[in-house]
């Protein structure tokens, strides 16, 4: 009988398991991309308005103060220290993960030492020293370690995105309880000239009273509203000073009590310019690490799929076991082996099989995510640009309606004051409550504003340029 030699032997284990190979890698491709279908432009967007935004979006805001608070917020934030943490975790883990594709090597050594005696026999001592070393290293024939540290590389952008994602967020709310914290400082001192109309009109109502014995309905409904007032005050102290917390918090200094604001809104030097570019949405963080997911999900499932090919391991190990520790290192002792091995999984219950499915569905839901994510940053695009149209109209016209509700009070006090026939308190009080209503809605309409221009930063992930 002729027998087939060694080397014979291993070329048709190896093209065994390569034609098993083959059959096993007919799945359907994972997609490492998506491209999204853009609209042209923003319906929303205005070709009439100009300007040009070059710096950061909190340049925006001519306000020193913001951009001092938020400054504070990123040099003391504790989420924002965590996320970097995690950035830098991730950044260990890939390295860590390189060495797939480097030979391991492990070196182990053995002492041992016995004394036996037996009554009147000798005593006998023995000992026995051992030295191993041994080495293995699988070769990446299919490139499936590379795909793995590709994907750990895409995780690593992954969380760099995340963790811009989240210097973008931490800044926008900031800026958000700045503005939050100096609205809430004007509607307390609105509250204050409120109490102080409201104590002045009852003055007038007690002093006429005390005159002419007539308009004790006078005198009840302003001490009806003195107290209303002062509990409107205090509503707006604990307003005021919840916002301060907040700003505290953000910025990592709670409960120091020591926050505050300026006096004045921020303003906007800038109008939103026209014709942004609309895949400008495509720089949001969060867009970011859902392509750098569904890349790192495709180069898993490569690498999933591949574990259906032969694997090859090249091992090496070599030692000695003597019994005088001299020897230990004497090459005439020593033994060493060298093997190469070719593994092929033949039959795992489909294990193998079922998880490269299960991986190329991973990548399909990751897209859908994408998808949806994005649908979600275009439809916030367009919400924020066409608020920011409409908020600015309505202040123009509140405005307006701030300038003739004062004049109507200041006219309806003085009627009254003076004792003109037809004036009475109510035409004072109805005066008066229309124009703190006014002046309240201007403040809070001017911080919705501002609010609404961050959001439109936060929406499309920075400024107006920026690519």
């Amino acid at each position: 009988m002729q027998r087939n030699s060694p080397k014979a032997t291993w070329g048709l284990i190896i093209c065994l398991t390569s034609l098993t190979a083959c059959n096993s890698l007919q799945f359907e491709s994972p997609r490492e991309a998506h491209d999204l279908q853009s609209p042209p432009s923003w319906e929303a967007s205005s070709s009439g308005r100009e300007g040009k935004i070059t710096q950061g979006w909190l340049s925006d805001f001519s306000d020193p103060g913001m951009t001092a608070a938020v400054e504070r917020a990123m040099a003391y934030n504790s989420d924002l220290a965590a996320a970097a943490a995690r950035m830098r975790e991730a950044e260990y883990i890939r390295i860590a993960g390189q060495s797939r594709t480097l030979p391991n090597v492990a070196l182990s050594s053995s002492g041992a030492y016995s004394m036996a005696g037996n009554g009147s026999a000798p005593t006998t001592e023995s000992e026995r020293y051992g030295l191993n070393i041994s080495a293995s290293w699988e070769v990446d024939v299919w490139k499936r370690l590379r795909d793995l540290n590709e994907a750990s590389q895409a995780d690593v952008d992954a969380l760099r995105a995340l963790y811009r994602g989240a210097r973008l967020s931490l800044a926008a709310s900031t800026a958000k309880s700045w503005c939050n914290l100096i609205a809430a400082e004007q509607q307390l001192e609105l509250a204050k000239v409120t109490l102080d109309s409201f104590e002045s009109n009852l003055r007038i109502s007690e002093r006429n009273y005390i005159g002419t014995g007539q308009g004790s309905l006078d005198v009840q409904f302003g001490r009806t509203n003195v107290a209303s007032a002062r509990r409107a005050l205090e509503a707006r102290r604990l307003e005021r000073d919840d916002a301060a917390r907040g700003l505290e918090t953000l910025s990592g200094q709670y409960p120091s009590g020591r926050s505050s604001a300026g006096s004045d809104l921020p303003n906007m030097k800038r109008s939103v310019p026209a014709g942004i570019p609309a895949d400008m949405v495509e720089r949001r963080p969060d867009l970011e690490v859902a392509r750098a997911r569904i890349y790192a999900s495709a180069k898993r499932a490569d690498a999933i799929r591949k574990n259906l090919l032969p694997n090859i391991r090249l091992t090496s190990s070599g030692g000695n076991s003597v019994a005088q520790f001299q020897d230990l290192f004497d090459p005439n002792w020593l033994a060493a082996s060298i093997a190469a091995s070719v593994a092929q999984s033949v039959y795992s219950g489909g294990e193998l099989t079922n998880l490269a499915h299960a991986a190329v569905e991973r990548n399909k839901e990751l897209i859908a995510d994408y998808t949806q994510t994005a649908l979600i940053a275009y439809r916030e695009v367009e919400s924020a640009l066409s608020a920011d149209d409409s908020l600015r109209a309505q202040e123009e016209f509140l405005i307006q309606e701030v300038k003739q509700a004062a004049l109507a009070e200041k006219q309806a006090t003085r009627d009254y004051a003076d004792g003109i026939e037809g004036s009475d308190i109510l035409d004072v009080l109805e005066a008066q409550r229309r124009n703190n209503n006014a002046k309240a809605s201007l403040i809070r309409l001017r911080n919705e504003r501002l609010q609404n221009r961050i959001d439109l930063h936060l929406a499309l992930g920075g400024d107006f340029k920026t690519a």
